[in-house]
């Protein structure tokens, strides 16, 4: 292992993931001769407390191939002033020219710079009009951050009072109102943190803003925060002219939540369903903890109850797996936390007194760090707003631990002259969705954590076992060695053996690195023998490192099977799932496995495992892989029906969409005992997994296009309808044609498309008009098609088996 932890040592990571990178290979610009910025690449960087910003290239989300930093803006007043310029091209620092980024060379030398030995003297190499020159900026003298920052550190608490004082000031402002909620309440919610009764005032003004909010578009991402600071606030000074709107907007958004206990970009329908995208997590973690929060400052209530429960089921069943994902997915796999939602869990679960998983996700969080904090869907201001509040869970030392690899430097390059903190964004050519925000706040909460003032803060002290410096400094290991532009390099310089040792890691991001680097292996002897020693070991760990290495390695697991088939029947729900996907994996040979994976199908929902997680994976298995691939000849057909029967009943949209992969495989006269299952699954879409409801809905429907299934004809004209809005432009040209297959019979279902036309025109809410309007002439067309039809081809009625 020790190889490994030197290899993670010195490589030096940028990344990011789920955002555009510009197409193509863009030319590094060489500002000594003269390029210019490239037309588009609008992103450029605070450079600190020197009063600069500076631009800085990027490649593939990563800023390590530049070498220059081409200065933007100077503040007038700022310690720049005077001595940088704009179009100032910055070379080095500290008499060195950058060697491997020059964002975090910049961001350590403003560290160096601003401690006792630094005496604040800035020294950087600037290219100014062909010529090269020394310039230094004389930045205040804040101290190091100590072993356990912001525990016991000078320097941190000179961070937060100057940060506050700037905070303040900025909040008095005539248009300080204008910005984001979320990033409203999070100044506020520092300012409480501080504990300085100067700042009451203040405070009192925003949590009378927030006691009278109410939105309608985007309310679940703003619902959380504004609770969050109303709750903090009633319960840190007592106020009771708050409690009406802390409990309006507490039931609001209780009620709010779906049937399955998920949140969206808004509130779930009346039938309990959600909109658009379906279940997001990044909303909905921060809005569960506030109302576990509200439910601390007073509000009672039995909506408030089942929305929390139901929250937390969903949430618990990603402890050991990996990262909480976007929505109602797979585990995220790649990076140790994902958008800061192991972060929000970290802080929601230690509120709540469980330690393990709250143990679990702050791990995570320590462990995601530098190029991981880079990563995240439309930016990274959730990862970087989080990160804090899940490490510190683990202790001053996974504090000061994470500061010393990370933190110090990305907080010193974030923070402004005036003690501000901009969003910095991740190393992307543009901005990101959240450029303008203003992260004061979420940074001054980070500093404030050693003041244990408000409960975001630590005013409960911490369920999780408090982790050493040398268990600290481990996990922070244990996180590094990914990029996204070389996303192998790391896992792929070390041995094969150590490779096994991280099979065996508590991380699942790291087993999956090891698992991923080991198939990717040439020239090496079968890794499968040993595997299938994992395999037995009491480690669980170790057991779902082996599955996942055998997952990678496909076919050449086959020898895996019987070991495999031996773990299908482990008390662990997870370890189960893993054994079957990599049976599913292996093809052919692990076949001999089928009648046992559909008979786990069937099982379904259970006491322990109420949603039928396992149920869920295992279709993704079976039906999503083996099923879709293989023959359906030997497949025994009471069990096949019976599998299919339950699963179509899941509620993941995804999940029941994987069923589809038979449909085609079998006759009328097979399919026949299965059409009611059918039919259901087309007229009842699954309560999550929104976004992938339509898959099976769609395929019942092709189905009974194809067999000439009456009912189909005002199904598929009631879809038409109701379909989801996303893609729908895509599929409403999928399914006027299967209208048109039925014919002249389609005429009896014409009121029902023309009832669709209107609804596309008028009352479609949140799509764009130029898409309603080609849904609606898609419709037309149709109409008009079926109209001119003469033929009848032969129907068949299920009804009598409804």
């Amino acid at each position: 292992m020790k190889k490994l932890i030197k290899v993670l040592g010195i490589l030096v990571l940028t990344t990011a993931h789920l955002i555009a990178a510009p197409s193509g290979k863009m030319k590094i610009p060489d500002f000594l001769k003269g390029d210019a910025i490239p037309e588009g690449a609008t992103h450029d960087w605070n450079l600190g407390a020197t009063g600069a910003r500076g631009w800085i290239f990027s490649n593939q989300m990563v800023t390590s191939e530049a070498r220059q930093i081409y200065i933007t803006k100077v503040d007038a007043r700022s310690p720049a002033a005077n001595v940088l310029k704009v179009g100032d091209v910055i070379l080095g620092v500290f008499g060195k020219l950058f060697s491997y980024d020059p964002r975090t060379e910049f961001g350590k030398a403003l560290t160096i710079a601003e401690s006792d030995a630094g005496k604040g003297n800035l020294s950087l190499i600037c290219w100014r009009q062909g010529k090269q020159k020394q310039l230094v900026v004389k930045l205040p003298v804040l101290g190091t951050y100590s072993a356990t920052a912001p525990y016991d550190c000078p320097k941190s608490s000179r961070i937060l009072k100057q940060g506050c004082a700037a905070l303040a000031k900025r909040m008095k402002e005539d248009n300080y109102g204008k910005q984001s909620p979320i990033t409203r309440s999070l100044n506020a919610l520092a300012l409480l943190a501080s504990g300085e009764s100067k700042y009451r005032t203040l405070v009192k003004k925003e949590a009378k803003w927030a006691a009278n909010y109410s939105a309608d578009g985007m309310a679940s991402w703003y619902y959380g925060y504004v609770i969050m600071l109303l709750s903090e606030y009633h319960m840190a000074t007592g106020d009771k002219s708050v409690m009406p709107g802390l409990k309006r907007l507490t039931l609001e958004a209780s009620n709010g939540q779906s049937k399955v206990g998920s949140w969206g970009h808004k509130f779930a329908g009346d039938d309990g369903r959600l909109l658009g995208y379906g279940m997001m997590n990044a909303p909905g973690v921060p809005l569960t903890t506030s109302l576990v929060l509200a439910r601390k400052a007073g509000v009672k209530a039995p909506e408030v109850d089942l929305a929390i429960e139901r929250s937390l089921n969903l949430l618990r069943f990603y402890a050991g797996k990996g990262s909480i994902p976007y929505g109602d997915h797979h585990p995220w796999i790649q990076n140790h936390d994902d958008n800061g939602k192991n972060g929000m869990t970290a802080v929601l679960f230690s509120l709540l007194g469980e330690t393990k998983t709250a143990e679990y996700f702050s791990r995570m969080s320590l462990a995601c760090h530098g190029n991981e904090r880079d990563t995240g869907h439309t930016g990274n201001f959730w990862n970087m707003t989080w990160a804090m509040p899940g490490v510190v869970q683990s202790g001053p030392h996974a504090t000061g631990a994470w500061m010393d690899e990370f933190g110090s430097w990305y907080y010193d390059l974030v923070r402004r002259w005036e003690g501000n903190f901009p969003h910095q964004g991740p190393p992307q050519m543009k901005g990101d969705s959240t450029r303008n925000w203003d992260a004061t706040g979420a940074y001054l909460l980070a500093y404030a954590m050693p003041l244990k003032k408000i409960f975001l803060t630590g005013k409960n002290p911490s369920s999780v076992p408090q982790l050493s410096a040398k268990e600290a400094k481990s996990v922070i290991i244990d996180g590094r060695g990914w990029s996204n532009n070389k996303r192998n390099e790391a896992y792929d310089q070390v041995k094969s053996d150590y490779l096994f040792e991280c099979l065996a890691s508590w991380s699942p991001v790291v087993r999956e690195r090891a698992a991923m680097a080991l198939a990717r292996r040439k020239g090496i002897k079968s890794p499968v023998p040993t595997l299938i020693k994992m395999l037995e070991l009491p480690s669980l760990d170790a057991r779902d490192g082996a599955c996942r290495a055998l997952i990678q390695l496909r076919g050449k697991a086959a020898p895996a099977v019987a070991a495999l088939r031996k773990n299908l029947k482990h008390e662990d729900l997870w370890l189960r799932v893993k054994s079957a996907e990599a049976l599913a994996s292996i093809g052919d040979a692990a076949m001999v496995a089928l009648p046992e994976l559909l008979t786990m199908v069937i099982k379904g929902p259970s006491e322990k495992d109420p949603r039928a997680m396992e149920q869920r994976y295992l279709s993704f298995a079976v039906f999503g892989k083996m099923l879709k691939r293989s023959s359906l000849d030997v497949v025994d057909r009471d069990l096949l029906f019976k599998a299919v029967r339950a699963g179509l009943k899941n509620e993941d949209g995804r999940a029941r969409g994987s069923y589809a992969s038979i449909y085609d495989k079998l006759s009328y006269k097979e399919l026949e005992p299965l059409m009611p299952d059918i039919y259901r699954a087309i007229v009842e879409p699954a309560p999550s997994g929104i976004m992938f409801a339509d898959q099976i809905q769609t395929a019942g429907l092709k189905l009974f296009a194809k067999h000439g299934i009456s009912e189909g004809i005002e199904l598929t004209a009631a879809y038409a309808k109701n379909m989801k809005q996303h893609a729908s432009e895509k599929r409403i040209i999928v399914v006027m044609e299967l209208m048109k297959s039925y014919g002249a019979h389609g005429q009896r279902a014409i009121p029902m498309l023309e009832d669709a036309i209107d609804y596309f025109d008028s009352k479609e809410k949140s799509f764009p008009k130029r898409l309603g309007q080609f849904k609606s002439k898609t419709v037309r067309d149709a109409i008009k098609e079926i109209k001119e039809s003469t033929e009848r081809p032969k129907l068949r009625s299920i009804k009598s088996a409804l």
